[in-house]
Parts: structure tokens; sequence; C-alpha cells
């Protein structure tokens, strides 16, 4: 990856591919305008970045996100009791994480989110890391055979494989009317930079339009271990009041589930994003 200079902040980078530390910067207070442009190309360019010693409030991480865009509000995961644009995450023996599948955030919806920035509120004691993987690496690794083969291939997305069990059953219904099935691109470029991405995961998607079941399923598997690369990824070891803040196109993200019978907590703030789409020359 080539070295950049930045005008507001210093770059310490997790991996030769991806991920970087932004170092210098108070989230506490308000960003200019420039400096909030310069956050986006490190954003476009090392596809998650981290911040590390960020003492903010609730409030303060929705105002840092609120510069990137309108706030999504998650209709199934609990919300935090004041602040309902950001998701809660409260997780001890009792609760057990289940977020430890690489996926990309909730491409269920027709318009998945653009990014996510994620708040330590309380880590346990060791454990609990969260892994992200590059999908354009994901793509580029692919032979070229496969790469023509699923050029221009759509995959469904459903909500109810992994939320199924949040959605009481007499609102099954309702809620499917509100959350249909969608279709993405399997491969898409991404909104900014232009690059192809590989956008499947195991989470949420159900079939590949126009093979047979079994087919669709042993594609899925393909395409989804490609994410499995380490050398595609890195990993992130949690302090109290650190944030990581991925591009929810660019990357898909694993958070390890091996701190029971540990409390962890996190709050994270969803960016509304547009439609994947894929451009071919």
């Amino acid at each position: 990856m080539q070295q950049l200079k930045w005008n507001h902040f210093n770059v310490k980078q997790l991996s030769p591919t991806i991920g970087a530390e932004l170092q210098g910067l108070d989230l506490s207070q308000e960003l200019s305008r420039d400096v909030i442009d310069e956050i986006k190309e490190a954003l476009w360019n090392y596809k998650v970045i981290f911040f590390r010693d960020q003492k903010i409030t609730s409030k303060q991480q929705l105002r840092f996100a609120s510069q990137f865009g309108e706030l999504e509000i998650h209709p199934f995961l609990p919300p935090n009791a004041e602040t309902p644009e950001l998701v809660r995450f409260e997780k001890n023996a009792k609760a057990a994480g289940y977020e430890n599948q690489w996926h990309h955030d909730v491409t269920w919806r027709e318009e998945p989110s653009q990014g996510a920035i994620l708040r330590a509120v309380e880590i346990p004691p060791v454990g609990g890391d969260t892994l992200f993987v590059d999908a354009n690496a994901a793509y580029e690794g692919l032979p070229d055979q496969i790469k023509d083969r699923i050029d221009g291939l759509y995959a469904t997305h459903d909500f109810l494989r992994a939320f199924a069990r949040q959605v009481p059953k007499e609102k099954l219904e309702e809620i499917r009317a509100k959350y249909p099935l969608v279709k993405h691109p399997v491969v898409i470029n991404h909104h900014e930079t232009g690059k192809p991405l590989l956008y499947v995961n195991r989470i949420f998607v159900s079939a590949i339009d126009g093979l047979e079941e079994n087919e669709g399923y042993e594609l899925i598997d393909l395409l989804c271990r490609e994410f499995e690369i380490l050398e595609y990824s890195c990993r992130f070891r949690w302090e109290t009041n650190s944030i990581a803040f991925w591009d929810n196109q660019a990357v898909q993200h694993y958070a390890a589930s091996d701190y029971s019978p540990h409390i962890r907590v996190m709050e994270r703030a969803s960016i509304k994003g547009t439609r994947p789409e894929r451009v071919r020359s």
C-alpha cells in the first residue's frame, strides 16, 4: 500500500492491505470540514480506520458519525435507550456474541449502510477482538474463470437468516412486507473508488439467482472462503474508548466471541448508504 501524507493526523498501518490507526484527533471536539474530508479519504484508502483513547459520550459519537451522512435506525437490534440511532451490544455469559461470522452489515436492506462507527464502552480483560477483511482483495484473488462466472450474477439477501429469532411469529408477515427479499450483484463497484468488491456473505445470502439450490450453496461457500484468507485481513484489539470506523462495502468483519463469561459492551452508529451497483467497462 502506498505511503500517503496526511495534514490533520498521523497514521499507523495495521497491515499492508487494510486497516490503520489515526492518531492526533480528539473526537469529543467538533471537527472542521477539512478534517472530516481527510478522514473520509483515509477511510476509502485503508477501508477501516481506528481511534484510541476517545473519551466521548453516546451523543458525541452520534455527532461525529452524522458528519459522514444520515444515520439509520436498526429495526431488530436493541438501541441505546436515549439515542435510537445507536445499537447497543451487551454481551455476557447469558448473552453470548453471535456476530462471529464474516459479514457486511444489513445487506438485506435495499440500501445497506455505507459505514459504521463502533465504540468500546466496556471490554473483557482478554478476547473480544474484531477482524476485518478486504472485499477488493477477496475479489482480485479469485481465478479469472470464477470472476467471469460471477460477473453479472445476483445474490438474494434475507434478514430472516440472522434475525428470525428476534421477530415475533405474529409480526413475521408484517416485517417481511416491510423488508422483502433483496437482490444485490455478487460483484459490486465501490461507490467512491470504483474498485470491484466481492459482495456475498453467509449470514444473509440465501441463494444465487439462476442457479439450482445446491449449485448456489457451493458457489456461496467458494466465494465466502475468500474472506477467510488472513493475508487480506487485519485484527483490532479493543481498549476502553477505542473506536473503529469501517467502510461497509469495502470490508467484511468478524467479532470474535471468545470472552465468556466476561462482559463486552459496544455502541454502533451506522451511516445510510446507496444501493450497491456493478458498473462494467
